[in-house]
C-alpha cells in the first residue's frame, strides 16, 4: 500500500463526512441562459462528483441587481430554484456535497445588467478608473447605497440561502471575494463611506458580518460558508492592511460558529495570475476555528504540502478541475492532467469547454 496522499485522506466537516480533500473551487460559467441554470448543468457537475466529495457551485445571483455578467444564474425566483432542483439532485445521486456560492456583483456591472436601467449599487459611487485588463466601457458608475437601503439587500442574501436550501442545497457560499459587493464593503481602497458602513475596520466588515448573521439565522451556521481573499486587488478593490483585514474577518467569524472560511491565497494578486507573496494565509487559518479552505494556484504537490502540513483542511481547484472532471481519479493514479483551455471558459456553448474535458480511460 502506497503512502497516504495527503489530499485524498478523509475529512469531517461539520455533519459532513468527506472522503477526500480536493474541492471544486465556485466557478462563473456563463451558460445560465437568461439567468436560469440550464439542463447541461447537470451533467457539468454530476461528472465532477465524487462520493463524499464537495463542490461548491458557479456563483449565482441573490436578486436582480446582483447580475454582472451575462447568462450567469440567479436563485432569487421560483423559477430559478426549480431549474437548480435536478443539478442538486443529479450531485446528490452521486452522494457528493454541494453548497451554492452566493453573490452580489456590486459595482462590477452595467445598466444592461440592471432592473429599468439603473445604475449598478455598491458601497462607493466610484467607478473603475482604469481597465486593468477590462474594459472600462462595460461598467456603468455605482449609486452608493444610503444606510436605509443596506437592510434591504442583507435580506436579499438571507432569501437566497433559504432558496438554496429550498433547491437542496447542503449549505451556502457568501461570496465576499474578488472585488464584489461584499468586498466593496470592506477594502479601504473602495470603501469611501462616512457612516457606520465607512472608515475603521470594524465599520467596513458590518455589512458582511450582516450578512453572515442573517443567512446563518435562516438556515443555521452548518450549513453556512463565505470567501475571502483580502490580499486580492481584483476589480480594483484593494486593502491596505490585507492581514488585519484577513484576520478580523477570521476571529469575527468565529462568533457566527459557521461551517467554513474559504479564503484565496495572498500570490493570486490579479485574475489567473501566480506572484510571489511575503504573505500568508495560515495566520487566518489559525484565527478561523471551523473548516478552513485555501485556493488560488494550486498543483497537486502543493495542495498536498499545505494539507500534510496543516496549514489548511481543504484546498478548492478551479482551472485544473475544470479540465479534468476526474481530478481526484487522476490525482490518486499521479495520472496526467487535461490541459485547460481558457478560450471557451465563457463562451456560452452547452458541451464546448464545459462537458466535453475527456475522462481518464482507466477501467478497475
Amino acid at each position: 500500500m502506497a503512502d497516504k496522499i495527503p489530499l485524498l485522506t478523509p475529512y469531517k466537516m461539520g455533519k459532513f463526512e468527506l472522503s477526500h480533500r480536493v474541492v471544486l473551487a465556485p466557478l462563473t460559467r456563463q451558460r445560465s441562459f437568461g439567468n436560469v441554470p440550464q439542463p447541461h448543468a447537470t451533467l457539468y457537475y454530476a461528472q465532477r462528483t465524487t462520493k463524499g466529495g464537495l463542490l461548491i457551485a458557479e456563483a449565482t445571483g441573490v436578486s436582480d441587481t446582483a447580475q454582472g455578467y451575462p447568462e450567469t444564474p440567479g436563485i432569487w425566483t421560483k423559477q430559478q430554484v426549480e431549474a437548480w432542483k435536478p443539478i442538486v439532485d443529479a450531485v446528490h445521486a452521486k452522494e457528493g456535497i454541494f453548497f451554492c456560492q452566493i453573490w452580489h456583483v456590486g459595482r462590477v456591472s452595467n445598466a444592461g445588467f440592471q432592473p429599468n436601467g439603473q445604475a449598478p449599487i455598491s458601497s462607493t459611487d466610484k467607478g473603475f478608473t482604469s481597465g486593468g485588463g477590462i474594459d472600462v466601457a462595460t461598467f456603468t458608475p455605482p449609486r452608493k447605497l444610503t444606510k436605509h437601503e443596506i437592510p434591504r439587500v442583507v435580506d436579499d442574501f438571507r432569501v437566497a440561502a433559504r432558496n438554496a436550501i429550498e433547491a437542496g442545497f447542503d449549505g451556502v457560499e457568501i461570496h465576499g471575494a474578488h472585488g464584489y459587493l461584499i468586498d466593496q464593503f470592506m477594502k479601504d481602497g473602495v470603501n469611501d463611506r462616512t457612516d457606520e458602513y465607512g472608515g475603521s475596520l470594524e465599520n467596513r466588515c458590518r455589512f458582511a458580518l450582516e450578512v453572515v448573521d442573517a443567512v446563518v439565522k435562516e438556515i443555521g451556521a452548518d450549513k453556512v460558508g463565505i470567501r475571502l481573499s483580502p490580499f486580492a486587488n481584483y476589480m480594483q478593490s484593494g486593502d491596505s492592511n490585507p492581514e488585519e483585514l484577513g484576520l478580523y474577518m477570521a476571529e469575527s467569524l468565529n462568533k457566527y460558529k459557521i461551517l467554513y472560511c474559504h479564503m484565496v491565497e495572498p500570490r493570486m494578486k490579479s485574475l489567473g495570475e501566480k506572484v510571489d507573496s511575503l504573505h500568508s494565509l495560515v495566520p487566518m487559518r489559525n484565527a478561523f476555528k471551523g473548516t478552513f479552505i485555501s485556493a488560488g494556484g494550486y498543483d497537486m504537490n502543493d495542495g498536498n504540502n499545505v494539507v500534510a502540513e496543516n496549514r489548511t483542511d481543504l484546498v478548492a481547484y478551479g482551472r485544473l478541475f475544470l479540465a479534468n472532471p476526474d481530478l481526484p481519479k487522476r490525482f490518486q493514479l499521479n495520472a496526467p492532467l487535461n490541459k485547460y483551455n481558457r478560450e471557451t471558459f465563457y463562451t456560452p456553448d452547452p458541451v464546448l469547454g464545459y462537458t466535453d474535458y475527456p475522462f481518464l480511460e482507466t477501467t478497475f
